[in-house]
């Protein structure tokens, strides 16, 4: 609660604007219309597949319990920026006050936090089934399944509630008011601040390895076993299967990791604010949509009981 006083208490701007993509009302337009189609598409194609995985029995392995559990934070993920986004792009600029600010960048942190701890569970899940398959069912059990979704979740939280807290206790110029993002994320939001903030980003260095580095390190590990079991794989059938299941996991892994690590662990001096709203555009719009699309049309499973739905509609 100190932190969040703080906030309100502050001698600096009580509300921040965000720079916006363009003042030329016809593009204005078209961005509008091309972000909320792939925020549509992106809410549509991730609830239905959990829709599809909490309705068909034959989709209730572990594997499609985290698709599920990434479908939601995915939705959640992009829900927490686009609506305010849409309206700045469609009408005039709308303020958004300190203590807002604060609450968008703690779920976006969270979020994000959770959508990686989320992609390094899941490798470890491939890594069981693949290379240890008679053991599969006695290792991810429901229980231990529901604990490492709740664990991603709660270290996520456990490690954006501090940051973000640190962060707003900051004071923040008053002639600083305009936010070169379209959200609030920590660097950006940084940018504002009048005081000495080489702490803070040492913290977000530490909090970027630790949701980074030390997840993809993880996935990697993973990978190295999970292809060595795919080359003794004596099928040729067997073989390209396994690979079309890791290989959209491998998309979405480094769509995500790799833009997070060129905005959360690239240096300051080589890094641009320009730049950055681009990487932010991939895993605002982009990830959130092939998410679905990836793991529909490379997952027969998932291929079959779509078909199944449009058969039975029809």
């Amino acid at each position: 609660m100190p932190a969040w006083n703080s906030v309100l208490n502050q001698s600096g701007p009580t509300e921040f604007v965000f720079r916006v993509f363009t003042t030329v009302p016809g593009f204005r337009v078209l961005l509008f219309l091309l972000f909320l189609l792939l925020y549509l598409m992106s809410i549509w194609g991730n609830t239905a597949i959990i829709w599809l995985l909490c309705t068909h029995s034959s989709l209730r392995s572990p594997m499609y319990f985290f698709l599920s559990s990434l479908s939601f934070v995915e939705i959640c993920y992009s829900t927490t920026v686009v609506p305010l986004m849409l309206s700045n792009i469609w009408g005039p600029q709308k303020p958004i006050p300190l203590a807002g600010c604060g609450v968008q960048m703690f779920f976006f942190v969270t979020l994000g936090g959770a959508d990686c701890f989320l992609l390094a569970v899941m490798a470890y899940d491939r890594y069981v089934a693949i290379c240890h398959p008679l053991h599969y069912t006695l290792i991810m059990t429901q229980r231990l399944c529901v604990q490492m979704v709740a664990g991603a979740l709660g270290l996520a939280l456990l490690l954006s509630l501090p940051l973000t807290s640190l962060i707003f206790t900051l004071p923040f110029c008053r002639h600083r008011r305009e936010i070169n993002h379209f959200l609030c994320d920590v660097p950006p939001v940084l940018r504002l601040a009048c005081a000495d903030i080489r702490v803070h980003q040492a913290v977000l260095y530490v909090a970027g390895i630790l949701v980074l580095t030390v997840p993809f390190s993880l996935i990697s590990v993973s990978y190295v076993f999970i292809t060595a079991a795919i080359l003794r794989m004596r099928s040729a059938e067997g073989r390209h299967r396994t690979f079309s299941t890791c290989s959209a996991h491998l998309t979405m892994v480094l769509l995500q990791y790799g833009c997070g690590t060129l905005v959360y662990l690239r240096p300051r001096a080589s890094s641009s604010m320009d730049e950055d709203r681009q990487f932010a555009l991939v895993y605002t719009f982009v990830t959130p949509l092939l998410n679905p699309l990836i793991y529909t049309l490379r997952n027969k499973d998932v291929k079959g009981a779509l078909r199944n739905v449009i058969v039975r509609s029809r």
